[in-house]
């Protein structure tokens, strides 16, 4: 058995090469820079109003209208002293532009304007260059692209982007006593869910399953399901068979595939019968079956390595030290992960923390977790992860 430590040095060890795609800017949420994104000019590329108003020449409580712009117009003035013309946001402002006044604090009587308030000299401009220059880094290889990313790389003409390829991933989920949602329960049944949460979180992280499957308690059916999907696979995520138990054949069936076993078992709670293998460039994550164990799993040990093939600088989720709400009584025998929620500045330790009970976790936004055992008073800061 080995710590979370070990088990996350051998996980984001692995030799792996991200494989750069092109893919349209419609496709690129999600994905992680394969290129570094440089300004190819100003940005913005001219001074423009930052409101509707009235750009004006000089420091005065009156002005002379002389036309009018809009944005995107060519339209060019040659504003004098005492001379205004009516803009919008957005549009480009005259050279000799002193101020944008806000029409809120104007009045106009034919062609005159009347400023109600002091005309502060470059107000309400948004002057060339000043979000970014021409040449300036705006991400680097590695980066995620978020909605606001994409957005920003579509506000310098870019249609298309370099990003790493996200893994192929499949889903096999084990058990006799598993029955899919829908059907009608027998005594000693239990409704599949693992493959469920597993293919929606992979989604919530910007990844897919490309396939998924239930294959009952037998040691061949399961030998041959490893093998089918393991072929078409960059990632093989199990659930289910990895305990010790007279019908737990999943390890058995995994090195008869050829897979190398690179851990097996985590010092930790949930989750301590984790397996981790390699085949090749192919890689294979053995979940527990409990829900909130395989859960848990995914978030710690198996999400950072889909960032890693998936050319992330940084894998792995969002750890913060925030304050605890209550006194808690940790009383767990190895470190533990507790299913909690993080609202107003604080994190609530949940309760039904049992590996088997997944309703907590569906209440709650994160995991605290505690390294040793121990009394932990209210207002202590711990260590959250942000799910």
């Amino acid at each position: 058995m080995i710590s979370i430590e070990q088990a996350s040095e051998i996980i984001l060890g692995q030799d792996t090469e991200p494989v750069p795609i092109e893919v349209s800017l419609e496709e690129a949420r999600g994905y992680y820079l394969a290129e570094e994104i440089t300004s190819p000019f100003d940005l913005p590329s001219f001074d423009n109003s930052a409101m509707d108003g009235y750009a004006v020449c000089g420091e005065s409580s009156t002005y002379r209208i002389v036309g009018e712009i809009q944005a995107g117009s060519g339209d060019e003035y040659d504003l004098q002293p005492g001379e205004a013309v009516r803009i919008f946001t957005g549009a480009r402002v005259p050279p000799n532009t002193t101020s944008v006044v806000m029409q809120e604090k104007t009045r106009v009587d034919g062609a005159v304007l009347y400023v109600d308030d002091s005309v502060d000299k470059g107000s309400n401009i948004r002057r060339r260059g000043n979000e970014l220059s021409l040449g300036e880094r705006v991400f680097s290889p590695g980066h995620y692209l978020s909605p606001a990313s994409i957005g920003q790389i579509g506000s310098l003409g870019m249609d298309t982007v370099r990003v790493y390829r996200k893994p192929d991933i499949r889903i096999i989920s084990t058990g006799d006593e598993l029955i899919p949602p829908g059907r009608k329960k027998k005594e000693g049944q239990i409704y599949e869910s693992n493959s469920y949460a597993l293919n929606a979180v992979l989604e919530q992280y910007g990844f897919s399953c490309l396939e998924r499957t239930h294959i009952r308690d037998d040691f061949k059916a399961i030998k041959e399901g490893i093998s089918g999907y393991l072929d078409r696979s960059d990632v093989l995520l199990l659930s289910g068979g990895i305990s010790v138990g007279d019908y737990d054949f999943v390890k058995q069936a995994l090195e008869e595939n050829g897979v190398e076993e690179l851990f097996y078992k985590v010092y930790q709670k949930p989750g301590k019968p984790l397996f981790f293998g390699r085949k090749g460039d192919k890689f294979v994550f053995a979940l527990p079956g409990n829900p909130a164990s395989s859960l848990t799993c995914f978030y710690i040990h198996v999400l950072p390595l889909l960032q890693k093939l998936s050319g992330a600088e940084d894998p792995g989720l969002q750890r913060i030290l925030i304050p605890l709400k209550h006194t808690f009584d940790n009383r767990s025998d190895r470190p533990i992960f507790l299913k909690a929620k993080v609202e107003d500045q604080t994190v609530t330790i949940l309760n039904r923390q049992s590996s088997s009970m997944i309703q907590s976790m569906a209440m709650g936004n994160s995991l605290v977790f505690f390294e040793e055992p121990g009394k932990v008073p209210k207002g202590e800061r711990v260590t959250t992860i942000l799910i």
